[in-house]
């Protein structure tokens, strides 16, 4: 396995009025739920070395394997400091016993009952960055960022972020609140944010994290027309991950491995130096579930791509190059940043 240094990792302020995190966050979902059978010990490890590499921000959600990942999160921090970690928590998609999904809940009630849950399962006071996950249809945003800014005032919140809203949203809501940051999907295969989205973020000094910066590993480098889908990957009903979609898709990275060859760098590398390379307010959020892979992604802020460079991977994967959708067509349709 490569190692991985132990070192600062340089860092940036998250928006205008968020906290200062490093260059690239870890999103923990992978490590407890959607991606298949997870190893819990290699889960611990990974997020130590995280840590122990200079990666101050962490990113959960509390519906990621039904509290297991703020659980296995607050496992790998005991005996560390807690003012070294940034924890970002999304609420309120709901779930059955079976997974199954049940639409958003952003009701001020809804918020409190789920904050008083991650603060105990987290084992602490506060979160760093408390945010909805989708947009909650039969709330207005005004109503939600309310109840947010209540719990900011409380002090069990420090900074409230938003997820997946379009810009539209994005402006009701800060005209509540400030918002730090919006997560958003952004890769070299989704760039629908660079339109509307995106500038809006700027234009009102909000920062982006952007998630799914390999494509959910179609990017990675590692993925092949062969690989078969174990139990419980949600990858399994992606678009873009199926038949004619996918052969096409590994066929741009297979370009991209190109321009990645020429760097002395990986195709997972260049990927993620892509996304950032579009400005100091966009952070990536890397997915890594294990060390070798956390170890890859580290070493991207290494790669420094040149306007040579961009151009190559721009040929090489253009914008709207991607072949399929990033969920299927029935969800896409509830997702506010997709109006």
């Amino acid at each position: 396995m490569t190692p991985i240094p132990t070192h600062d990792l340089p860092s940036v302020p998250l928006g205008a009025t968020g906290p200062v995190v490093s260059r690239l966050a870890l999103g923990c979902m992978g490590m407890s739920d959607f991606y298949g059978p997870n190893d819990r010990r290699e889960s611990i490890a990974t997020l130590h070395a995280a840590l122990d590499a200079g990666v101050t921000l962490l990113d959960t959600g509390d519906f990621y394997g039904m509290g297991h990942n703020e659980l296995l999160i607050a496992e790998a921090l005991r005996g560390r400091r807690r003012e070294d970690v940034v924890l970002s928590v999304k609420f309120g998609a709901l779930r059955d016993a079976r997974g199954a999904w049940n639409g958003n809940d952003c009701r001020p009630a809804a918020i409190r009952n789920f904050l008083a849950y991650s603060l105990q399962r987290l084992g602490t006071d506060h979160l760093d960055i408390y945010r909805p996950a989708r947009l909650d249809p039969a709330v207005p945003i005004e109503d939600t960022m309310g109840a947010l800014a209540a719990c900011v005032e409380e002090g069990l919140v420090r900074h409230v972020g938003l997820s997946e809203v379009g810009a539209e949203t994005l402006r009701r809501a800060v005209a509540v609140h400030p918002v730090c940051d919006v997560q958003l999907e952004y890769s070299l295969l989704s760039r629908g944010i660079e339109a509307d989205i995106l500038p809006t973020c700027r234009e009102l000094g909000v920062g982006v994290t952007a998630y799914g910066v390999l494509s959910r590993g179609l990017l990675s480098g590692h993925w092949s027309a062969s690989r078969a889908l174990t139990p419980g990957d949600f990858r399994g009903w992606v678009p873009r991950f199926q038949g004619a979609h996918l052969t096409a898709n590994l066929a741009r990275v297979e370009r991209l491995r190109e321009v990645a060859g020429g760097k002395g760098a990986s195709v997972a590398q260049v990927a993620i130096a892509w996304v950032r390379s579009r400005g100091e307010d966009v952070v990536p959020l890397i997915g890594a579930r294990t060390r070798a892979r956390l170890a890859e992604s580290l070493a991207a802020l290494e790669v420094q791509l040149t306007p040579d460079d961009l151009a190559a991977i721009e040929q090489a994967v253009p914008a709207g190059a991607a072949s399929g959708g990033r969920y299927p067509d029935q969800v896409l349709a509830h997702m506010d940043s997709e109006r």
